[in-house]
């Protein structure tokens, strides 16, 4: 009886520790210092804490506010019209990362990632106006695409965790199965596509 009436709770505890742990601001980062150390180690750290500063930072900053102001109930913002404007003001700040690294000539690899990061939020966002998309998974899947084609085909294995984050978002029942395969869908091809042809 016990057994049975404390299995809910520890999953969605399971669930949201991976959520919350796994958010796309630690995939950003993560994917932002792998890079800017294989392009050029030091300086390219350098650059990309630039990247993580405008991509991962300044949008958890601006989400944290809104939280305590009450616009929102948690950093996932769920409701369309806040989700809507999140991601608007996260596009307007890696716009700014992006054509200030073009203009200091920041390493290509690293404007290629950032180009890659708009493409993704611009699409996630034309698909949010009527769908609520996993943007967790759109940049998890993206930023394993990435590095896989940085570092070589091993680091697809980043896949597991990206499946693992899928299984929480829809545990947690921020998603369905269809937004989950359809977030990792979009972050794969948009990243692949635009990383490839830019760096």
């Amino acid at each position: 009886m016990s057994l049975t009436s404390t299995a809910p709770t520890t999953r969605q505890d399971i669930a949201r520790t991976i959520s919350d742990r796994l958010h796309p601001k630690t995939w950003i980062v993560i994917v932002c210092l792998a890079i800017g150390w294989h392009v050029d180690r030091w300086s390219g750290l350098t650059w990309s804490l630039v990247a993580v500063v405008f991509a991962a930072v300044i949008p958890i900053l601006f989400i944290d506010h809104g939280i305590k102001k009450g616009r929102w109930g948690d950093r996932n913002v769920g409701a369309k019209r806040a989700r809507l404007l999140v991601m608007a003001v996260i596009l307007t700040s890696v716009l700014t990362c992006l054509t200030l690294m073009a203009t200091l000539h920041a390493p290509r690899a690293l404007i290629a990632l950032v180009a890659s990061m708009i493409a993704t939020l611009a699409a996630l966002a034309l698909v949010t106006l009527t769908w609520k998309i996993s943007v967790h998974q759109a940049v998890s899947a993206g930023a394993v695409i990435m590095l896989a084609q940085t570092y070589g085909p091993w680091a697809l294995c980043g896949y597991a965790l990206v499946a693992v984050v899928g299984w929480s978002r829809v545990a947690l029942r921020d998603h369905t199965p269809a937004q989950v395969i359809a977030g990792t869908i979009l972050g794969s091809a948009v990243a692949a596509a635009i990383f490839a042809a830019l760096r």
